[in-house]
């Protein structure tokens, strides 16, 4: 485990208590874990995960759809003229 001093401002702080109140746990290290391994999951190329390789290549052999004009898509999907 690494050990490491940090200076963060105030709202940062509170962030840390709050996710540390959401997820019960017990000091604001693993309140600190928690919010890398969430940013991993989520920002940090996704694209390159098994899973979303699986996803897009079942997407591509999806039909498309062929809409043609701007007048076909907003009857298509029931937009408005603004």
């Amino acid at each position: 485990m690494v050990q490491a001093i940090i200076n963060i401002d105030e709202h940062a702080n509170r962030i840390l208590n709050m996710v540390k109140a959401k997820y019960g746990l017990k000091d604001k290290s693993q309140a600190i874990n928690m919010m890398a391994i969430q940013y991993e999951e989520e920002i940090l190329e996704p694209e390159l995960r098994p899973e979303y390789i699986k996803k897009m290549m079942k997407r591509q052999k999806e039909p498309t759809v062929k809409i043609g004009s701007l007048e076909n898509f907003r009857k298509r999907y029931w937009i408005k003229d603004v």
